[in-house]
This record gives structure tokens, sequence and C-alpha cells, in this order.
């Protein structure tokens, strides 16, 4: 069968985007630091890249280091975060439950009630949408990582298919499709402090991945791609920093 996100390779800057991405992302497996010390450093990019996603949301920067954390939006994000590596292989075969996880964990503290926890709201085209793209997660494209990551992250955007902390479960989910799809297997790159970063141009992009034009496809996925590069001398200075203690 063709595979559906084929032709986004052939997108203007794509293909340049996705090779530098993954470049980027395998210097940083490399590094001394990371063949062994990996769990450390990985730790240090999940918190990292929860503490990014949170603020895009809205969420606190600053996270406690004595007591609990209050804000209910980082709070989330770092559930989300710690819950990753436990819900890689239900993300591979059965990315909805997955994400009804990952929305439970975000929202909880956000006022939703508990019943909707975990629920895609009812929609035109929300249910049918998910389900196309829980499809081509669990082995229904095999696009290099960095487009994969950024359709599913785009996607959800897009979708907003909770309509509590969607923001938190798309970025959750694009980095479990890079240690997915193999890209970033140990979780080392942190993408989110890019797209903190650049909190507007991330909303424009992510606009114009939504609208469905060519031209709005290829520049998120360029942009996403851009943010990987990034993560990754984000987390090079996490390997390095971690030489020194």
């Amino acid at each position: 069968m063709t595979d559906p996100l084929a032709p986004l390779l052939d997108l203007p800057g794509v293909a340049d985007a996705v090779r530098l991405a993954r470049e980027s992302v395998a210097v940083v497996h490399r590094h001394p630091t990371n063949r062994r010390g990996w769990p450390a450093t990985s730790a240090e990019a999940s918190v990292r890249a929860a503490r990014a996603s949170a603020v895009l949301d809205g969420g606190d920067p600053e996270i406690p280091e004595e007591g609990g954390v209050t804000d209910p939006v980082t709070a989330g994000a770092l559930r989300v975060a710690e819950a990753l590596g436990p819900l890689l292989s239900t993300w591979e075969r059965a990315p909805m439950q997955a994400l009804a996880r990952l929305h439970v964990l975000a929202a909880a503290d956000l006022g939703a009630d508990d019943s909707a926890l975990g629920r895609p709201r009812e929609g035109l085209g929300v249910a049918s949408r998910l389900d196309l793209l829980a499809g081509l997660v669990a082995g229904g494209s095999k696009v290099p990582g960095p487009v994969l990551s950024a359709v599913v992250h785009g996607e959800l955007l897009a979708l907003r298919p909770f309509g509590t902390a969607d923001g938190v479960v798309a970025r959750a989910a694009a980095r479990l499709t890079t240690i997915q799809t193999g890209l970033d297997p140990k979780g080392l790159a942190v993408p989110e402090v890019f797209f903190m970063r650049r909190a507007e141009r991330y909303r424009e992009t992510a606009d114009g991945f939504a609208g469905g034009g060519p031209e709005g496809v290829a520049a998120w996925i360029v942009f996403c791609c851009e943010a990987l590069e990034a993560g990754a001398k984000e987390a090079t200075g996490i390997a390095e920093a971690a030489v020194t203690q």
C-alpha cells in the first residue's frame, strides 16, 4: 500500500530539514556521556521538556526545589513526562489508549469533570481523524521520525481532541513518536524549549499546518525539524554539564 505521508517528503525544504534533524540527534547519542550516563541526561531532558511544554500552555516556568508543584499545568506536564517510558509500548500498539492516559495525567488538576478525562470531545470529524492518526502511528506510515512526529504534533494541536491540556498532550505524543521511531530512542533532545522560546512562531506555523495547504504543512514540518536541531544542542549542553559535575 502507498504510504499516505510519503508525499510530505517532496514538499519544499522538508527532505533537507529531516536530514539535518536526524544527524543532529544522532550526534547527541554518540556523546561520551550518553553512552552510559544517558539515564541521568534523559531524566534532565524530560524535566526541561515538561517545564517548557507547560509554559506554552500558561504554566509556571519555575519548579520549586522543595515542596510540591502547585501550578496545575506544570504538575500535569511533569506527570506526563514521568509516564512516557511506561507508555511507550502502549503508544506503539494502541495509540488512542495512550492518548487517553496522557490526558488523564495532564488535565487531572484543571477542574475538568472526572468523567471527561481521557475521553475525546464530541465534534465534527474528531473521532475519525484520531482514528486515522492512530493508524499512522501504529504502523500505517514509514516516513522518517521527524515527519511522523511533526504530523502527530500538528494534528493533535489542530484537533484539540480533549478540550483541556491539548498542547501538553500533543507535545508529549510528539516526544513519544521521536522515541518510538528510533529518531531519539533515549529521549535526549529537548525541542520543547525551542517551541517555548519561539511561542508566536510555534502557534503561527501550527495554524498553517491546520489549514492543510502544502506551504503551511511544509513550514510546520521544517519548523519542527529546526526544533529537533535546537533540542539536540540543548541535549549536548546537558551532557556537557554532566561531565563537569
